[in-house]
């Protein structure tokens, strides 16, 4: 019986330590979306990937409108019949290699955007993640968690604010 009873003691004092350990943790949540929409490196971001895409997006319509005009030219001459069946064979064969390349091209301006996008948020992401967990230790928080995944929080636990000014902005 006093075994029970000191067994019982025991598991008692454990789980009010636990307990005590959960109520003193401190927990808050950010909108990291919003927070990164009003960073002025975001924005910088943003508009070198349009002028990329822009300037890419150029040469590609330079690719096809160089590819039109030489698929006229090669129906023109058809037409005419200055073509032989091998001249014929090889600008078809051409234009089929200028149609690849340009489909090729496409495919790595996309991912040449998708790189440059992955080089430049890096950074902004770092500096974002430096900022909550400054936050965190400044404040004596256990965890920071994302807003966009909460069912609910109270707007007290809120710290994007905080890491809005430690971000500058």
């Amino acid at each position: 019986m006093k075994k029970l009873v000191r067994i019982f003691v025991l598991v008692v004092a454990i789980v009010s330590l636990q307990m005590t350990d959960a109520v003193a943790q401190k927990f808050g949540y950010v909108n990291s979306k919003a927070i990164l929409s009003e960073l002025p490196a975001v924005k910088q971001m943003e508009a070198n990937l349009k002028a990329l895409g822009t300037q890419l997006q150029k040469k590609g319509e330079q690719m096809v409108t160089a590819y039109k005009q030489k698929e006229e030219s090669a129906i023109a001459q058809k037409e005419r019949g200055d073509l032989s069946p091998v001249q014929e064979e090889n600008l078809l064969k051409e234009l089929q290699t200028e149609q690849q390349s340009i489909m090729t091209f496409e495919r790595e301006m996309q991912q040449t955007i998708y790189n440059k996008e992955q080089e430049l948020t890096q950074p902004i992401l770092e500096q974002m993640n430096n900022a909550i967990q400054a936050v965190a230790k400044e404040n004596g928080y256990t965890m920071i968690f994302e807003a966009g995944v909460l069912l609910f929080a109270e707007d007290a636990a809120n710290v994007s604010d905080q890491v809005k000014a430690k971000l500058g902005i």
